[in-house]
């Protein structure tokens, strides 16, 4: 058996998620690879066909319940076809997330989003971050005031990946300024608009050069008086936006973590090939203790950060308090993506500071993954507060 891919997981996945795992991957190498090595290193977007067969194979409803049309199934499966869709590329095992869930919707909200979400007809962008608020979400300056039955945002978001590309921006913006702690006065708003433009009074974007993540635009959003009817207002008037937040920074650093695993992965197998592959000396260079030495190393990290993963994504899924244990899964996950991926591209050699192998795009968007949804050094944070409590 080849031990570079995860089969050593079937110890602790069920029947239905080995399945959901090999379809994913047949997916994978049928639909993504192939869009991936001819879009990525022009840095096109993923195409609009590539967005549809996700949603047909139910990927935007993993976890939605069936009763809204969504498959029901837990955060481990969720984490692994998560991992499988990043293996082939990141921007697509990162836009699932735009589907699964609305925290904090009132039962109305539920019936109107969550069905179309799950089909994948209506996708949403998350605007949380700001130039002085990132890390330090109760910090952020957009303002929501209320003018009879409207909300007036004002404000900009950084960070806004799918901003254009979305069906509605789910923003948090401060609707107490007086609220003590701050973190209080802080909701949520589902701010619709048309697919693929910004054309909404007041809204409009401008994109984010970056240096990987190319599958989709990552864009800054300005809201410039922007009205939205008070039925937009997520989770009431009590300032739940913040709390709504920490709800699913749970579920998305587990959901990093496995993107993260997918790209450590990737980088691993190809490496394995490659070194099989290449010769010289007159053999194989996977011949040579220090290849095989770097492979075992690389194999075991990634096995290692897929374990813990699969271990937490259990746990978040059996409602524990694991919020330090998310964030050591996400923190140790990320930190291994990029250590793997750079030893593949020093497998690789030369060719591996081409764009002729996939090995660079994974190393350009495996660092990414120390940043967003909380850096590593946020994540040390929450493990140390854990650990050393006040």
């Amino acid at each position: 058996m080849n031990r570079s891919t995860n089969e050593i997981a079937d110890a602790v996945l069920t029947d239905e998620q080995r399945m959901l795992r090999d379809e994913t991957r047949r997916f994978v190498d049928a639909e993504v690879l192939p869009e991936a090595r001819e879009r990525d290193p022009e840095r096109e977007t993923m195409s609009r066909e590539l967005v549809d067969a996700l949603a047909e194979m139910g990927f935007f409803g993993i976890l939605i319940d069936e009763e809204y049309d969504g498959l029901g199934l837990d955060l481990r499966a969720y984490a692994v076809i998560a991992e499988e869709l990043s293996r082939g590329w990141l921007s697509v095992g990162s836009i699932i997330a735009r589907g699964q869930s609305l925290p904090g919707a009132t039962p109305t909200q539920r019936e109107k989003y969550l069905p179309r979400m799950a089909r994948g007809e209506v996708l949403k962008s998350i605007a949380i971050s700001e130039s002085g608020a990132g890390s330090d979400v109760a910090n952020m300056q957009t303002r929501a005031e209320r003018d009879g039955d409207e909300y007036v945002l004002n404000g900009q978001k950084m960070w806004t990946t799918f901003a254009k590309g979305s069906d509605f921006i789910l923003t948090y913006a401060v609707t107490d300024p007086d609220a003590e702690p701050a973190h209080r006065g802080i909701s949520g708003f589902i701010v619709e608009k048309p697919r693929g433009t910004f054309d909404r009074a007041g809204l409009s974007g401008q994109e984010i050069d970056k240096i990987g993540y190319h599958g989709w635009k990552t864009w800054s959003v300005n809201f410039d008086d922007v009205r939205v009817d008070a039925d937009k207002l997520v989770g009431g008037e009590e300032g739940q936006g913040f709390y709504q937040i920490m709800e699913f920074f749970e579920e998305g650093r587990v959901h990093t973590a496995a993107r993260a695993v997918g790209l450590a992965r990737g980088a691993l197998e190809d490496s394995i090939q490659y070194a099989h592959e290449r010769e010289q000396f007159d053999q194989s260079i996977d011949r040579f203790q220090a290849i095989r030495f770097k492979l075992a190393e690389m194999a075991t990290k990634t096995e290692a950060a897929r374990a813990l993963t699969l271990l937490v994504a259990e746990a978040v899924e059996a409602g524990e308090n694991a919020a330090a244990e998310a964030a050591m899964a996400k923190l140790f996950a990320s930190e291994v993506a990029e250590w793997v991926t750079s030893e593949g591209i020093q497998v690789h050699g030369g060719y591996g500071y081409t764009t002729d192998f996939d090995v660079e795009r994974y190393w350009r968007d495996a660092r990414l993954t120390r940043i967003f949804e909380g850096t590593s050094e946020i994540q040390k944070r929450i493990i140390a507060d854990e650990l050393l409590p006040e």
